[in-house]
């Protein structure tokens, strides 16, 4: 019996870090792809496209406030899990990604004000270059193969995890707007319905995506962003920690993360890229280059993270509150404090967010997220390639 369950029973965390990998291939790819078409002869028929009425919204309006909203709840779902019966579920594990992840949040934001004090409008714009995209991270930290120790691949998934706990509670605060009184209750409501299904032990997951979706209605309609009717809806799904049973793939929480995880993967999170990373470059020049918003997203992205990271650890370290990964060197901490750079997804979902209906501002968001991201993800990958493994280092002396 033990023998059948050991296959299927494997660390969520491994299966994880494989699969956000491969799906961090994909979105490399999808980006590219999005970059060719909006400078094709094909430019005119993406734009429309994305665009286009079907129903109440747009393409684009589908794509970002219903397929993200499954998004957030695997993101959601991952939270849960790690704080309840994982990586993260003691606090002398949440320590050095948990201010790690603050600094890597806080400096970026710094950075970006820095670059646009003069205009209270773009300021709005602060949050874009605080994210960190788990699954291109993951995917450029693949690529360096053993020379990452496995610790240093839990560090960052660890940390990102915790940005992306960081990036929902700024777009609950910050990012909402026009609220609907009614709605909000209607949805405190399903939230409540939802709690109490919890609470009774209902296993089957069929009642909670029901309520979920009319979850995601009532949110649409309150103001506030459709995608933390994921989150709150991943909240309520039961998860089994019963001693004894510490990664029970029969637990609620568990069957629904494996089985929506790779459509996110693979099909949620690419067609994001690709209706959000086309960029148009005719017309690009200096000063679109060297916009205060583009500065602020590109610097916060590629120096602040770097800064915000390496910096708290450091001073963690230092004072003898946590230790470095194990197996892991300074060269290789840095060399992911760089990867974590790599915004993409949630930077630009944030972008959307804080910019509604300015494309001029959005080109330069997008500018700055993809030159930020690139330049985060070359660095970061050439000095961990260039660092030797502390193992190697140590048979060679």
């Amino acid at each position: 019996m033990t023998n059948r369950r050991r296959p299927v029973a494997l660390s969520v965390l491994r299966a994880f870090l494989k699969q956000e990998a491969a799906g961090g291939y994909v979105l490399m790819a999808v980006a590219v792809l999005a970059m060719g078409v909006a400078n094709s002869p094909l430019a005119d028929v993406y734009f429309a496209t994305m665009k286009a009425k079907l129903g109440p919204l747009s393409v684009l309006h589908w794509i970002n406030d219903g397929l993200m909203a499954i998004f957030f709840l695997l993101v959601g779902l991952e939270i849960k899990r790690e704080f309840v019966d994982g990586q993260l579920s003691s606090w002398p594990d949440r320590i050095l990604p948990g201010v790690a992840a603050a600094g890597g949040m806080a400096v970026p934001a710094l950075f970006y004000v820095m670059f646009n004090t003069g205009d209270p409008a773009l300021l709005r714009g602060w949050a874009i270059p605080t994210a960190t995209d788990i699954a291109f991270s993951l995917g450029v930290l693949a690529l360096v193969g053993s020379r990452a120790p496995v610790s240093l691949k839990i560090f960052l998934t660890a940390l990102a995890i915790i940005d992306d706990l960081g990036a929902i509670i700024v777009i609950a605060i910050f990012y909402t707007s026009n609220l609907s009184i009614p709605a909000i209750a209607g949805a405190g409501g399903l939230v409540v319905l939802l709690a109490v299904f919890n609470r009774l032990g209902v296993k089957a997951l069929w009642p909670y995506l029901l309520a979920g979706c009319g979850l995601w209605v009532l949110v649409h309609e309150s103001g506030v962003h459709t995608t933390l009717a994921g989150v709150l809806l991943a909240l309520t799904i039961p998860i089994d920690v019963s001693p004894g049973k510490p990664d029970d793939v029969h637990s609620p929480l568990h069957r629904l993360e494996h089985a929506i995880s790779p459509w996110v993967a693979f099909l949620v999170v690419p067609i994001f890229g690709f209706a959000n990373a086309g960029v148009a470059l005719a017309g690009i020049g200096l000063a679109q280059v060297f916009h205060p918003v583009t500065l602020g997203v590109a610097a916060g992205l590629f120096v602040g993270k770097q800064i915000g990271i390496l910096g708290s650890v450091w001073l963690l370290v230092k004072s003898g509150l946590a230790q470095l990964p194990r197996d892991a060197s300074w060269g290789q901490v840095y060399g992911v404090a760089l990867l974590c750079g790599i915004g993409f997804t949630m930077s630009l979902f944030i972008g959307l967010l804080a910019f509604p209906g300015r494309t001029d501002l959005e080109q330069f968001v997008k500018i700055g997220v993809m030159g930020g991201s690139v330049l985060s993800a070359i660095a970061g990958a050439l000095i961990l390639m260039w660092v030797k493994p502390i193992k190697s280092r140590r048979k060679a002396g």
